[in-house]
């Protein structure tokens, strides 16, 4: 059970973070998690690289602690294909980010629904695979009644993940439709 539940809320966590890369018109420096710029030959992040500040919700600024990086932060935020020009002053990269058009909004809501539903789908696999583990046990010689609890609290977990994926996905829609 205490397994299950783990799973469930890591899960959530995970969809948590992962709506977060879906930009609202709002900029965050999550939207760069995961670029990768070559730091005398190895691929590192380039939060390792370079600070990054939201200084109001249409601007992120990256400033490398070496000015050689410039060029190669640079680079790397337009092959990654972010949707964002890099505008470089020579001390540090200015990313402005466009307020998205209603159509925009309405894709990245429909976007944010879709991992909505495969996470729910991840905490019912979950659940089953917590169900299957307790039919098992019922091999064993565990009374039926604790493998009734059992499958019953499997099923509350089950909810409850799935009522905070619900209300993570609310916020999310609301953050994302709000002009």
């Amino acid at each position: 059970m205490k397994n299950t539940k783990e799973s469930m809320s890591s899960t959530v966590a995970f969809f948590d973070k992962s709506l977060q890369k879906i930009r609202a018109g709002k900029a965050s420096p999550q939207m760069l998690e995961g670029l990768k710029v070559d730091y005398y030959g190895n691929p590192t992040p380039v939060d390792q690289v370079a600070n990054i500040n939201t200084p109001d919700a249409h601007q992120i600024v990256i400033q490398p602690w070496e000015r050689n990086m410039l060029p190669i932060i640079e680079k790397a935020i337009l092959a990654a294909n972010i949707g964002l020009t890099p505008q470089n002053n020579g001390e540090f990269i200015r990313l402005v980010v466009p307020t998205p058009t209603e159509e925009r909004r309405k894709e990245l809501v429909k976007k944010a629904k879709q991992e909505a539903e495969q996470t729910k789908v991840s905490i019912r696999n979950i659940r089953r695979t917590a169900n299957d583990e307790a039919k098992k046990l019922k091999d064993d010689g565990t009374p039926e009644d604790e493998i009734k609890k059992l499958e019953t609290d499997i099923q509350k977990a089950t909810d409850d993940a799935i009522a905070k994926v619900d209300k993570i996905m609310d916020a999310k829609e609301k953050e994302i439709m709000t002009v």
